[in-house]
């Protein structure tokens, strides 16, 4: 199951595999789903489900290196993308030690 191609791909339909793209039943998108049917959307999602996470992690790494690195003229883009990320995720991680941090005038 992991590591396979997914079983909606077919070569001869979809041509050369891609793994930016999803290849299951085409759903609405959140946006244009009405109310009295957000049940039954919320219920097709697969919340549950660690490999729908992995699978969907992948697809959206592939969309942003198809789009920043791997293009022709890439630049430095994807490596100030990564440091302004890891930046932000360090962080956060580490907010309650720097909040404890603050400069602040005490008058007595």
């Amino acid at each position: 199951m992991i590591g396979n191609l997914p079983k909606e791909y077919n070569k001869a339909v979809h041509g050369p595999y891609d793994p930016a793209v999803f290849y299951g039943k085409k759903d609405l998108k959140l946006s244009q789903v009405k109310i009295y049917e957000l049940p039954l959307w919320l219920m097709r999602r697969q919340f549950y489900n660690p490999i729908a996470y992995g699978r969907c992690m992948s697809r959206n790494f592939w969309r942003w290196n198809h789009k920043f690195v791997l293009a022709k003229n890439c630049g430095v883009t994807p490596f100030f993308q990564v440091v302004v990320g890891a930046s932000a995720f360090f962080y956060l991680i580490n907010y309650e030690g720097i909040a404890a941090h603050k400069n602040a005038k005490y008058h007595w």
